[in-house]
């Protein structure tokens, strides 16, 4: 187990310098300079002198290859500099919004799981049965609808039918839990239930292949209760690729909800995603990249630790 464990967490330091190389050269073809868009949003407005002592500063009159150096270092000391348009420290554009995309993505993820499988389940249960349509007709519902035209949904009818709307201003759950889940529960409801409808399809189509199995066969040849061969057999051999799909919704939540964030004004890394393209602020782009790619490659390695922790074969492998 150790070997294994080690062996994946060994492979995720070529992925991150890779994500870093290939994040820095595409950012550098977008059409654009942070210095003009800063000062004047024109180049004529401003002397020629005065920009090029901005990209001193900045660091671009450099050549790439010592940009790039640089910025590779101070990854390695976890020190991403500042923003170019703001001057802050990175960290402290992204601390707050990362705390509210990150506990936007936990709850959304909690509704998916909590609808997919005991959905999943039933519908396998009951194939080609009114529950295994109606669990389907869900599911396909939520595939089509979008989870920011479901937020307005929720935003009108909250101030149509029950004259109430919920906090527009954020309130970091240490401040005030009861005004946090005011605001965050119904973009987590509608962004869950567009999560869980992949979630629950798959939970369905895994639940049907285990099922035919044999060691199921044999399960119930021997006498034993159905909700013992569905938790014990069934559902734990069904489960993984069910866990793939929910870990990579889960680390896709937390830098992909833009529309979402804006529908209920939720400041967000999406918008600040957006923010920092629009203003070509390339340390901030930078770094949001690399907090993006370097979730889904540590829910990446969880998952391969759950893998070989719920079926032990895998590990040898």
């Amino acid at each position: 187990m150790l070997k294994y464990l080690t062996k994946r967490f060994l492979l995720m330091i070529p992925t991150i310098l890779g994500v870093a190389v290939v994040t820095f050269f595409l950012i550098r073809i977008i059409p654009g300079d942070v210095v003009e868009l800063r000062l004047a949003g024109d180049s004529s407005a401003v002397s020629e002198e005065v920009l090029q002592k901005e990209r001193v500063r900045f660091g671009l009159d450099q050549p790439v290859w010592k940009q790039l150096l640089t910025w590779v270092s101070g990854i390695a000391r976890l020190d991403f500099g500042t923003s170019m348009w703001t001057g802050a420290p990175i960290w402290e554009e992204i601390r707050l919004r990362f705390a509210l995309s990150l506990q936007v993505a936990i709850m959304a993820t909690l509704v998916a799981v909590l609808l997919a499988i005991p959905l999943g389940v039933l519908a396998a249960l009951k194939q080609d049965t009114w529950v295994d349509y109606a669990v389907r007709i869900f599911s396909i519902a939520g595939l089509a609808t979008p989870s920011f035209w479901l937020g307005i949904v929720f935003i009108l009818v909250m101030l149509i039918v029950f004259k109430w709307l919920p906090p527009m201003i954020y309130t970091p759950f240490w401040e005030s839990p009861w005004q946090n889940m005011q605001q965050l529960i119904w973009p987590a409801l509608a962004v869950g239930y567009r999560y869980s409808a992949v979630a629950t399809r798959m939970t369905r189509s895994a639940m049907l292949e285990v099922l035919r199995e044999d060691y199921i066969r044999t399960a119930r040849a021997k006498g034993l209760v159905q909700k013992l061969i569905l938790s014990r057999h069934a559902l734990k051999n069904a489960i993984l690729p069910v866990m793939t799909v929910v870990a990579l919704e889960f680390a896709f939540l937390i830098g992909g909800l833009v529309v979402t964030e804006q529908v209920f004004n939720l400041n967000g890394l999406g918008l600040l995603f957006v923010q920092a393209v629009a203003h070509r602020d390339y340390t901030l782009i930078q770094a949001l990249v690399m907090l993006v790619s370097g979730c889904f490659i540590v829910v990446n390695f969880l998952m391969d630790v759950m893998y070989a922790w719920l079926d032990p074969r895998i590990r040898y492998r």
